[in-house]
């Protein structure tokens, strides 16, 4: 098992092997979106991620951004609000984050997508053909592919264009911090030697602590033994360094799961295979619980079953649907999904009962409300049917530190650290405390909104 070193925090150096104005560490979504607003505000920017290329957890999602009002929005004809956005996100919360970080996030979402779109030719458009769940209109907005790779590559792409410089291989494990201020970093070399680099200010965007088991069997032991499906680098520097530096942290038990990764691919099945009219059920074919909750929610239900596997079961008019999604082409092109056109062809190739999977399936009924509380529309499931082999994983940690309207990190007595910004996993979202609070895109919306501000300010 790898050894994980706590990062530690030093007083500064007399020299720094090289300075810069704004540095970032890490080259996710939050990072460049942070470099990008930077170099625009005028600042010297340098960018240091830790893997060999940019990528992170970014780079394993759908890459979809929620976001209300955006002129793709408008133009499709869509009527949304910040209001209603921010009420969509306190309501799957059970109104447990703070309100003026929700409000932060909705009302600021818009102008990010239309920037990117605009000034850096990023070509998102809607998600329009299905609903996420507790999103009250259709918001999410992706690259063709709903590909995270394609993102992080676009964004990667935007920052090379603007001249930004991005050093891959350089894992920061040390903040120099003094007089109550960031003084630089010290970052590992792949070579085993260390730099030091010094900053004006520091804005972290080195994710959340998945990686490290000892902290999520800490703060999330409801989910440590799920599959971690995130970026390994997701160590939890951030959070380390701010119990050392007087940092306020908040949520630290919040997170996204996601209960449809096909097994053993490893692979993310779109919940759209349930919110269109799909169902989970377990080794014995039968539902064990209120698919409509959410696919967060999902990775501990399945977890709960025998062997912590489930079976997703859906039809080829949903296949249709989540083709759109490179990871669903990719499973189907492996092996993962299975098809047939009768329920006990099905079974078979899924190695599940058919007597059983047929009466689950024969007990669905059009505009009612079932057992568990999940209400089925008028399309039910019908041949030929599909299905995946799935169990339940931990994607990211949604707690982190907190932050203020500027993305500053605030201290534990209520102040703030003028030079020190943080955003995306590395920042508290807004998942509220556990994993009932994931609304689809929190992370990627917290990751966007967050580097832009804490890229476009200045210190102080």
């Amino acid at each position: 098992m790898r050894v994980i070193m706590a990062p530690t925090v030093k007083e500064p150096p007399q020299k720094f092997d090289f300075t810069v104005e704004t540095l970032i560490v890490g080259a996710g979504a939050c990072g460049l979106i942070a470099a990008l607003s930077a170099m625009e505000a005028g600042q010297e920017v340098l960018v240091i991620e830790a893997d060999a290329v940019p990528s992170g957890s970014t780079a394993l999602s759908a890459g979809l951004i929620p976001a209300a009002g955006t002129k793709i929005q408008q133009a499709a004809g869509i009527k949304d609000s910040t209001a209603l956005f921010a009420a969509d996100i306190q309501a799957k919360a059970h109104q447990e984050n703070n309100q003026a970080l929700v409000d932060l996030l909705a009302q600021n979402a818009a102008e990010v997508i239309d920037w990117l779109t605009q000034t850096h030719g990023l070509a998102f458009s809607l998600v329009d053909d299905f609903d996420y769940p507790g999103h009250s209109s259709r918001r999410m907005h992706g690259l063709p592919t709903r590909a995270g790779s394609e993102l992080i590559d676009a964004l990667r792409s935007a920052a090379e264009r603007a001249g930004i410089d991005i050093i891959c291989g350089r894992r920061a494990e040390t903040l120099y911090f003094a007089d109550g201020l960031v003084h630089g970093v010290a970052a590992l070399r792949p070579d085993g030697g260390i730099e030091t680099i010094g900053c004006d200010r520091l804005i972290l965007a080195c994710n959340g602590f998945g990686g490290n088991r000892a902290l999520v069997s800490e703060h999330m032991p409801d989910i440590e033994n799920g599959l971690w499906f995130g970026h390994d680098g997701n160590r939890g520097e951030a959070v380390l360094w701010a119990s050392q530096i007087g940092a306020a942290t908040e949520h630290l038990g919040a997170f996204q799961g996601h209960g449809n990764v096909a097994h053993p691919h490893g692979i993310l099945i779109t919940w759209a295979t349930i919110t269109e009219g799909g169902v989970q059920v377990n080794a014995a074919g039968e539902r064990f619980w209120n698919e409509a909750q959410g696919y967060s929610e999902a990775a501990r239900a399945v977890l709960s079953q025998a062997q912590g596997v489930a079976y997703a079961i859906f039809d080829e008019r949903i296949a249709e649907i989540a083709e759109q999604f490179e990871d669903f082409k990719r499973a189907k092109s492996e092996g993962a999904i299975k098809s047939s056109g009768t329920l006990e062809g099905l079974a078979q190739a899924l190695g599940l009962p058919a007597d059983t999977l047929s009466k689950t399936i024969a007990e669905i009924s059009p505009n009612g409300t079932d057992r568990f509380g999940r209400t089925f529309g008028e399309t039910l499931l019908s041949p030929p049917f599909c299905g995946v082999r799935v169990t339940g994983a931990l994607f990211h940690t949604q707690g982190g530190l907190q932050v203020d309207a500027s993305a500053r990190v605030i201290r534990k007595n209520g102040g703030v650290i003028s030079n020190l910004y943080a955003g995306g996993g590395a920042a508290c979202g807004v998942s509220g405390s556990g994993d009932r609070g994931y609304l689809s895109g929190n992370g990627l919306l917290a990751a966007a909104v967050l580097g832009r501000i804490a890229g476009r300010a200045l210190r102080g």
